[in-house]
Parts: structure tokens; C-alpha cells; sequence
């Protein structure tokens, strides 16, 4: 399997990890007559008024917010606390959630940190103690993520979701921001955001091999659990 080694280490002109979205081509009519074409106002302004009215009721509706408490074992000691948007990445925060439950983030090392830059773990299959794989190289059990890409901005403690080249290979790693990286802005999935516990973050065991791998004994979140 191959590495999950993104993102970068850091911008490169013109190398973007997948082409820009082409716009969708316009669908075909279904027809020349006139009471087609006659319908086709209608039926938008039908359409805008259903999604102006979801909008609203999505808007009033409640907002239950999830988020975790990872522990940290190693050079870093303590505990992370970090807010889910799960309004803006529902599928990876519902994959990160579930793994979360399962237990599958306990013990799971900080493979990969680059100072001033991040730190990456939650590779569930290689990132174990004793795992026959090197750490990096796995994900979990589950389908890759189709990309749930946003505006939100890659600041200090913003966590996004590694993947490989294909825009939709995030499975289960994700990475913490150490300080402000724009470059990955709109390239990577963004599932949440350090709300306590930075600290910890940046006392996490620094990566001296190639492209941040740790050598020797890495950090590890010891348990993950998730809060409501």
C-alpha cells in the first residue's frame, strides 16, 4: 500500500495534488415544445423556494456538536480536546467518530511530524505498536472518503484528513497544524479544530527522518474518546 504522505511538506509552484473541478455540462432538453420550455420558470422558481425553505429549517433545527479528548503518551503528555465540524466534513467526521468508539485510535502513533508545519497520525492498520506494516502506510478496514473540501482555512490547531494523490483517499489519518499552512487551503478535508490542549500539540516528538518520519519510539495517543 502506498504511503499516505500528504499533505505536502510544503507549496510547490503548479503542484497541485489533483486537477481543478471541471463545471458539470448542462444537461440535455427534453424536448423543443413549448410547453417545456413554458415550464422550465416554474419549475426553477419551485425549486427555490423547497431549498429556501429547507435552509430555513435546517437553520432552526438543533445542532448537536461532537468533538474528542485524545490523551497523548511520549515526549507530549496530556490530553487534546479538539471540536468536530461535523456540518462541514460529515462523512469523515462520522468515519473518525466511529473509529473513535471502536477504539481504533488508542495506541496509534504520531508517525509523521514536521516542525512548523503538523503533526500526522490515525493510521488505525500501521501506526500500532508492533504493526508488520510501517506506520503511514495503512488506514483502516473501511472505503476510502470521497472529498468533502472547504473554506475553511488551514490555521494553527486546524486538523485535516491525510491522503494520497486522489483527492478521495482520506480513510482514517489525519493531521494537527502546528502553525498557519494556506497552501493546503481547499486541497484537504477539514474535520475539526483544537479547542484546548495546544500545548500538548506542540510538545509532540519531532520527525528527524525523511519527508518528518519519526525514528526510535514515536508519540502516541493513548485513547481517544469522543464527547458529545
Amino acid at each position: 500500500m502506498t504511503e499516505v504522505e500528504y499533505p505536502p511538506n510544503a507549496p510547490a509552484a503548479g503542484s497541485r495534488d489533483g486537477p481543478p473541478s471541471a463545471a458539470p455540462a448542462a444537461a440535455p432538453g427534453h424536448g423543443a415544445g413549448g410547453g417545456e420550455t413554458a415550464r422550465r420558470p416554474a419549475d426553477a422558481w419551485r425549486r427555490s423556494v423547497r431549498g429556501a425553505l429547507f435552509a430555513l429549517l435546517a437553520s432552526t433545527a438543533p445542532a448537536f456538536a461532537s468533538g474528542l479528548e485524545i490523551d497523548v503518551a511520549g515526549e507530549a503528555d496530556g490530553t487534546v480536546t479538539v471540536d468536530l465540524f461535523e456540518n462541514v466534513a460529515p462523512l469523515h467526521v462520522e468515519r473518525i467518530i466511529g473509529l473513535a468508539r471502536s477504539g481504533a485510535y488508542d495506541g496509534i502513533a504520531f508517525h509523521r511530524v514536521i516542525d512548523g508545519f503538523m503533526a500526522q497520525t490515525g493510521d488505525v492498520q500501521c501506526g500500532v505498536a508492533g504493526a508488520s506494516c510501517p506506520a503511514g502506510t495503512g488506514g483502516s478496514d473501511m472505503p476510502n472518503l470521497p472529498a468533502e473540501f472547504s473554506d475553511i482555512n488551514y490555521d494553527r490547531g486546524v486538523i485535516g484528513m491525510a491522503r494520497a494523490r486522489s483527492p478521495d483517499s482520506a480513510n482514517s489519518q489525519f493531521f494537527i497544524m502546528f502553525a498557519e499552512g494556506s497552501f493546503l487551503n481547499g486541497q484537504y478535508t477539514v474535520v475539526g479544530r483544537v479547542t484546548g490542549g495546544m500545548d500538548v500539540v506542540d510538545a509532540i516528538k519531532r520527525g528527524a527522518g525523511g519527508n518528518g518520519s519519526v525514528l526510535g519510539e514515536p508519540d502516541r495517543m493513548t485513547e481517544v474518546r469522543v464527547t458529545e
